[in-house]
């Protein structure tokens, strides 16, 4: 899918959400749940996969990274997406239930923070951003920007990448009262464009090629220099990715039920594989370390 495609991608969460399968005859069957940051990426990878095995099923869902890690424990999916990295009370259930999750790096993201493309506001500190959702700043002209109230937009609790915000730029502190918690980031960037005083996050790829929404740049401190998670060109910024100069950036992860066998273990090796990691460049993710040097030198 093209950077053009993300805004048709509404639906194609929306239906992945629901369920959707990519259905095929016979053979293998892998089901994948969880993150709906990873939905665009896992529902492409399960279509061009199944074109080159014809013998193999791989169904797609969303539901949020929590819904899948819970659906691994329950033994009720065969993989589970996730934008955060499992907790150790998940795998403290898991094992009850004789489970060893195995954990695979699978490709990378650049979590944006996005406004209003009418907001004047350029950049943020990861301490600004953090203090705006945990409700202690609550006006844009706290920040430099117009005296107006700050709508808040946010994941639901079940999404990685709610839970990852709050870990690592609230600081575990709690989400404001008011913060307007979203189905998906689809939804979020839905709602962010139609409001000049919102705020919102989430997987860059949602809103890269929106004009009506600014992705805004973020620095680690008030000494750190703003880094935009884009290039010039609008695309990801692999290299501030890799580094982690861009201060919240992080792993995408496909969780096992153990050591992955037989047609999960083919389909995890194509994902990591040049083939899988050429995917994610085009969605618009950021492909593991490496690849995009490797891929220009063949």
């Amino acid at each position: 899918m093209s950077r053009r495609g993300i805004a048709a991608a509404t639906f194609v969460l929306a239906a992945g959400m629901a369920g959707l399968t990519f259905a095929m005859a016979s053979g293998d069957t892998i089901t994948v749940k969880g993150s709906d940051t990873m939905v665009i990426l896992g529902q492409r990878w399960a279509e061009e996969y199944m074109k080159e095995r014809k013998d193999v099923t791989v169904q797609v869902t969303g539901g949020g990274s929590g819904t899948g890690i819970a659906a691994l424990i329950n033994g009720t999916t065969t993989l589970a997406n996730s934008s955060r990295p499992i907790k150790a009370e998940e795998k403290d259930a898991a094992k009850k239930n004789g489970i060893d999750v195995v954990e695979i790096k699978t490709a990378m993201d650049a979590l944006a923070i996005v406004v209003n493309a009418a907001n004047p506001i350029d950049h943020l500190t990861l301490k600004q951003v953090g203090m705006i959702y945990s409700g202690y700043t609550n006006n844009w002209k706290q920040v430099g920007g117009p005296d107006k109230k700050i709508i808040r937009y946010s994941r639901e609790s079940s999404s990685g990448t709610y839970a990852y915000l709050k870990e690592n730029v609230l600081n575990n502190r709690d989400y404001a009262a008011d913060v307007q918690t979203m189905p998906g980031t689809s939804a979020v960037a839905e709602a962010v464009a139609k409001d000049p005083n919102a705020i919102g996050y989430g997987g860059v790829a949602y809103f890269a090629t929106n004009p009506k929404l600014k992705i805004l740049k973020v620095a680690k401190d008030e000494k750190s220099q703003p880094i935009s998670p884009l290039n010039a060109d609008g695309r990801p910024n692999f290299e501030v990715v890799w580094s982690q100069t861009y201060p919240i950036s992080r792993y995408l992860y496909v969780y096992s039920p153990g050591q992955p066998k037989g047609a999960a273990r083919e389909y995890l090796d194509w994902i990591l594989g040049p083939r899988g990691q050429e995917i994610v460049e085009k969605v618009e993710y950021v492909p593991m370390p490496g690849h995009a040097q490797q891929a220009a030198s063949n």
